[in-house]
C-alpha cells in the first residue's frame, strides 16, 4: 500500500505507475474519497472535542438547571457526531478498497510492455545441450526412468497430481540437501520452516489479496493455503518494530506450497512443471528505507539463485520483467528462466522482486531510524521487503533431467548431487 500523502503529493507519477502496469486505478476518485474522509475526520474530532469540553462543563455546573441545559445542547452535538462517525464508516469501506488496489510505482528501468513476451533479457549464461538425437520431455523422460507416475497422481489428487518415486524422490530430496547445505553456511540467513496454512491478513499484506483470490485454495475455516513461503514469512513480524541495528532481516525459509493455477488450466498439462502442490524455499528479506539497499539487496539474491543454477551446470537467463508482467507490489522484477530443449526455449525458474515499503506499510512493520523525532526518539519508519526463489521443487527436476538426458533415455547426474543421490547416473533398472 501507498502513503496516502505520497499519492497526493505524486498523482501524476502514481498514475503513469498505474498505466505502465497496465492496472485501471482511477487516483482522482480516490483522493475525492480522500478529501471527504479528512473533512469528516475534521468534522468528528471537533464534535468530540465539544462533548469533551460539555462534560468538563456539566461537572463544574453551579446548579442542576446549568446542567441540564449544557445536556440539552449537547444532544444536537451528540446526534450530529453519531451521522458523521456512521458516514466515515462508509466512506472508509470506499477509500480502504481504492487504496489496496493502487500499485506501486515501477523503478524507471522497468521496460515497457503487456505480458512476460515483452521482458527483457539482461544475461545469459551456460551452453545449451547439443544432442545427436531428438531430445525427449521431462514428462517423457521420468515416466520412462519410473521416477513418476502421473495417471495415479491423477486418480489420488485430480487434475495436475503426481507421485514421484524411486530416483524422482531421490532427486528431490537430493535438491533439497543441496539447498540447504548452500544456505545453511550463508551469513546471515535464518532458517525457517513456515506454516503455509494462513489467515486472510498475511495475503492481504503481501498484496495476494485480494486481486489474486481466483489462485488460492481456501478453507471451510476461513483461511487460505499460500503458494510461497514469502506470505508466512512476510507475516512474522507483523504489527512490531525492530531495531535498525538487526538490519537486514534474511530469512531462508521452507514451506509446502498450493496454487490452482485458476488461469492456467490449459498450460503445462503434461508432467510437473505447472502443479497445484510442491514444496519451495526462499528468500525473504527486511531491510533499512533505502532505494539503494533495496538495490543492493535485490542483485545480491538474484545472484545467490543464478549460483545454485550454475552449480546446477543448467544453462539460463535472467530477463527483467516490464511494466504489464510485474505484480501489484513489486517495484522491480527478475525472472530466471533455466532452458528447456524439448521446448527449444528458457522457462522460468525463480522470481526474484523488491517493493520498498508496499507491504510493509500494510503489515505495519518498522524500525526507528537513527534521526530523532519530536521526542528525542529514533524516527519510525516503514522497513523494505525483498524476496526471491532459492528453489522450488519439483519444477526445477523438468530442466536437470531433460539437460542431462542421454540418447538411451538414462539421465546423468549433476555433479554437486552425485553425492547425495549415491551415483552419476539414473537407469531403469
Amino acid at each position: 500500500m501507498l502513503d496516502i500523502k505520497f499519492i497526493r503529493e505524486n498523482k501524476d507519477i502514481v498514475a503513469a505507475g498505474a498505466k505502465k502496469k497496465h492496472i485501471d486505478i482511477d487516483v482522482d476518485k480516490l483522493l475525492i474519497a480522500d478529501d471527504r474522509r479528512r473533512e469528516l475526520q475534521l468534522s468528528i474530532d471537533e464534535k468530540r472535542a465539544e462533548q469533551n469540553i460539555a462534560s468538563d462543563a456539566i461537572a463544574s455546573a453551579k446548579n442542576d438547571s446549568e446542567k441540564q441545559e449544557i445536556i440539552a445542547r449537547m444532544q444536537a452535538v451528540k446526534e450530529t457526531l453519531r451521522l458523521a462517525e456512521e458516514s466515515m464508516q462508509e466512506v472508509m469501506k470506499e477509500w480502504r478498497a481504492m487504496m489496496v488496489m493502487v500499485p506501486n510505482v515501477p523503478d524507471m528501468s522497468v521496460p515497457e510492455g503487456t505480458s512476460d513476451a515483452d521482458n527483457e533479457e539482461i544475461r545469459v549464461w551456460g551452453e545449451k545441450p547439443i544432442f545427436d538425437f531428438e531430445p525427449k520431455t521431462h514428462s517423457e523422460l521420468l515416466l520412462a526412468n519410473d521416477m513418476a507416475d502421473y495417471e495415479r497422481g491423477a486418480k489420488v489428487a485430480g487434475f495436475r497430481g503426481y507421485f514421484l518415486k524411486n530416483d524422482g524422490a531421490r532427486l528431490v530430496w537430493a535438491l533439497e540437501r543441496f539447498v540447504q547445505d548452500r544456505f545453511m553456511g550463508r551469513e546471515g540467513f535464518t532458517p525457517m520452516v513456515v506454516p503455509s496454512l494462513l489467515r486472510r491478513e498475511p495475503f492481504v499484506g503481501t498484496g495476494y489479496l485480494p486481486q489474486s483470490e481466483e489462485d488460492l485454495y481456501k478453507t471451510q475455516d476461513g483461511e487460505y493455503l499460500a503458494g510461497t513461503a514469502e506470505v508466512a514469512s512476510m507475516g512474522y513480524y507483523m504489527d512490531e518494530i525492530l531495531d535498525k541495528k538487526d538490519l537486514p532481516v534474511k530469512f531462508f525459509a521452507f514451506s509446502p506450497c498450493f496454487r490452482r493455477e485458476a488461469g492456467s488450466h490449459g498450460k503445462d498439462t503434461k508432467g510437473i512443471f505447472r502443479i497445484h502442490e510442491f514444496i519451495k524455499y526462499e528468500q525473504v528479506v527486511l531491510c533499512e528505507a533505502s532505494h539503494e539497499e533495496s538495490v543492493k539487496l535485490h542483485e545480491e539474491l538474484t545472484a545467490n539463485s543464478e549460483m545454485l543454477l550454475q552449480e546446477l551446470q543448467l544453462p539460463y537467463r535472467v530477463v527483467v520483467n516490464c511494466g504489464g508482467d510485474l505484480g501489484l507490489g513489486q517495484v522491480k522484477k527478475y525472472d530466471i528462466e533455466a532452458w528447456m530443449p524439448s521446448e527449444k526455449k528458457y522457462r522460468e525458474t525463480h522470481s526474484s522482486s523488491y517493493f520498498h515499503d508496499f507491504q510493509t506499510r500494510r503489515l505495519n512493520i518498522r524500525y526507528r531510524d537513527d534521526s530523532l523525532d519530536g521526542q528525542g526518539q529514533g524516527t519510525v519508519r516503514y522497513v523494505h521487503s525483498l524476496n526471491n526463489t532459492a528453489l522450488a521443487m519439483p519444477r526445477i527436476l523438468c530442466q536437470i533431467v531433460e539437460n542431462n538426458q542421454r540418447r538411451d533415455g538414462s539421465i546423468t547426474i549433476p555433479d554437486v548431487l552425485r553425492g547425495y543421490m549415491g551415483k552419476d547416473a539414473i537407469k531403469k533398472k
